[in-house]
Order: C-alpha cells, then sequence, then structure tokens
C-alpha cells in the first residue's frame, strides 16, 4: 500500500452507509491500493469491517456523531463532532490529504467550508461535476453549492473550472462557456448578461460565449460557468434522462427477438456506453476552492462508486489541485481586481 497520507473516508454519510461505504473502502484499500481512514461509529464500522475480514486493513477514527441525508447547511454547526467534521479536521490538522463523503450536500458543503475555509480570493467554494463528453470530460460549475450568486461569482467559477480543467485533465487553455438561454449575447437575466461583459475581460479565461442546455454532453466547451441552482437542475434532468433513456432501450430490447439478436451483437458497446453515462464511474463531485481537497459522492452511491470517489481524491491530492487554484486566484488577483 502506498506511504502518502491517507484519504479521510466519512463512513456515516450516504444512502447505504455504512455498509456500502465500508466496502467501497475495502475495495480502494485491495484493488487500488490507496490507504483509507474510515470515519464513524468504531464499534459499526468494526463490525462492517470484519464482515471483509478487513478489520487489520482499515484504521478507524471515531465520530461520535452523523448527518442525516435529509440535514441542510445548519447541522454543520448543530453538529460539530460528525463523521464529516472530523474527517476535515484530519484534513485540516495535516493527517489526511482528502475528503470523501456521500452525505447530504449541503450539509457536506456547510461543514468543510466551516472546518477548511475557503482559500485566500475565493468569495464560495462551487461544486465542479465531470460531464462524459468526448474525447474528454466537460467540467459543469457549480452543481449546487452557491443557489444565489453574483456576477463576479460565476467569473470565478470559470477560473476554479479552468484550474481543475488543466490541473486533472491536462487541457491547455480549456474553453469557457456561460450557461443559459440562448447563445447570442444579450440572451439570459441580469446575472448572465453582467457575467457576459465580465468574461469577455477576464484575463487567463478562454472565453467561448453562451452555451444551452443541449451543449452538456456535445463536448462544445471543456469548462462550464452556472450559478449552483441552474447547474444542479440541469445536472438532474440530464441524469435521469440518461435513465429513462436506457429503460426504454432495454424495453425495447426485450420486446423483440430481433432487438435482443441485435443487441448481443453489439454487447460490448453497449456496455462501454452505459459503463461512460453512469455517473458513479466518475467518483462524484469536487468541491474546489477550499484549502483542502473534499470530493462528494452521489448519496446512493454503493461500493464501486466509493471506491472511484476515493480514486478521485488520490488523483487530485497527488496533482495538488488546491496549490493550483491558489495560484489561478492570486494570479487573477495581480492581473485584473474583478474579485
Amino acid at each position: 500500500m502506498s506511504d502518502s497520507k491517507p484519504i479521510a473516508l466519512d463512513a456515516m454519510g450516504g444512502d447505504h452507509a455504512p455498509h456500502e461505504i465500508v466496502a467501497g473502502a475495502v475495495h480502494a484499500v485491495r484493488e487500488r491500493d490507496l490507504p483509507i481512514v474510515l470515519v464513524g461509529s468504531p464499534r459499526v464500522l468494526y463490525e462492517a469491517l470484519a464482515d471483509h475480514d478487513a478489520t487489520k486493513e482499515v484504521p478507524i477514527v471515531r465520530a461520535e456523531e452523523a448527518l442525516a441525508m435529509d440535514e441542510g447547511a445548519l447541522a454543520s454547526l448543530r453538529r460539530p463532532r460528525s463523521s464529516i467534521a472530523i474527517a476535515c479536521h484530519l484534513v485540516r490538522r495535516g493527517d489526511a490529504s482528502a475528503v470523501v463523503s456521500a452525505g447530504s450536500t449541503a450539509g457536506v458543503v456547510a461543514t468543510s467550508r466551516l472546518r477548511l475555509k475557503t482559500q485566500q480570493g475565493v468569495q464560495r467554494p462551487a461544486i465542479a461535476v465531470a460531464l462524459p463528453t468526448l474525447p474528454r470530460p466537460t467540467l459543469l460549475v457549480d452543481a449546487g453549492a452557491n443557489a444565489d450568486v453574483k456576477p463576479e461569482m460565476l467569473v470565478q467559477f470559470a477560473h476554479l473550472g479552468t484550474a481543475y480543467a488543466e490541473l486533472a485533465y491536462g487541457i491547455t487553455h480549456p474553453r469557457v462557456g456561460l450557461l443559459t438561454i440562448g447563445a447570442e449575447a444579450e440572451k439570459g437575466n441580469k446575472l448572465v448578461k453582467r457575467a457576459h461583459e465580465l468574461l469577455q475581460g477576464s484575463p487567463g479565461i478562454d472565453f467561448a460565449g453562451n452555451v444551452e442546455g443541449y451543449d452538456l454532453l456535445t463536448g462544445k466547451v471543456e469548462v462550464i460557468a452556472t450559478d449552483g441552482f441552474t447547474g444542479n437542475v440541469a445536472l438532474k434532468t440530464m441524469e435521469g434522462a440518461v435513465r429513462y433513456a436506457f429503460a426504454e432501450l432495454r424495453q425495447t430490447i426485450e420486446d423483440s427477438r430481433l432487438a435482443r439478436l441485435g443487441a448481443a451483437l453489439q454487447r460490448s458497446r453497449l456496455r462501454e456506453l452505459r459503463r461512460r453515462l453512469d455517473a458513479e464511474a466518475y467518483g462524484g463531485a469536487v468541491l474546489l476552492g477550499l484549502n483542502g481537497t473534499v470530493v462528494i459522492a452521489h448519496g446512493s452511491s454503493k461500493a464501486p462508486a466509493i471506491s472511484a470517489a476515493c480514486q478521485l481524491a488520490a488523483d487530485l491530492s497527488a496533482q495538488g489541485i488546491v496549490a493550483g487554484i491558489g495560484e489561478r486566484v492570486a494570479a487573477t488577483h495581480r492581473s485584473h481586481r474583478l474579485w
């Protein structure tokens, strides 16, 4: 196993916690050679690890409380000893390299922001999600951390997404699009129109103009900036549409003998398509702009998705995503006083 600092995994967050979280941790340790520390109730986690004969492979850090999936941002204040709070504390203290949680998004964002603090110059942290476009992913920022924003924050989200695209995916000069209701510069509300003006003159941003909802999966740009309300609605609409399409495809195949034969001949390609469009294959979303690496897995994540989220967290930590964003923010401050 690697000698690097472990990933602090919130074992009590998620619809299927703690058993699927523990199973994901065991997979990450055994199959990905990642160091993991589970944060949560020792008794419950020890029993879950025993089911995998892994009590000696994955250490446990005690947490007295856990955030419920229906708890919002105020839970970060009500539960100062929650598993996500302790996981963040491990990162802040230097005992862990990153945090992974499948808990309540609002609770994870609020707790991470409270415990890790935003980086200097960053107004609000933002959630970045990789959309499965080809030949490389498109990053949607913000996907749910900030429902109400100012135009300057959309510019900042563009910078956060640009830094993420450069560091995590090696994309040189990623193109940035602004999500709105039309390609023309004058389309959108006051927020979007002003953000469009600011992005056009923002140093370090390769602004490609407005993009619309149907551009999410076309690969037209590498980064799509939007507010968290719009971004979250767009993301969940897309995920629902993909699930619906696959359900309809499966029903069509089952209803026809000829279709079943055709599907059998294309089985490998159908499996690859399903894998590429599976949100869990990407490991989760990344909360950018904090003094620490935080990956938020889907609330319904099971073991494979948790393992993938741990891999994503380890990769981002190794790539220096926090330092990279800090450098870009500082450079932007020096070149233009937007933030």
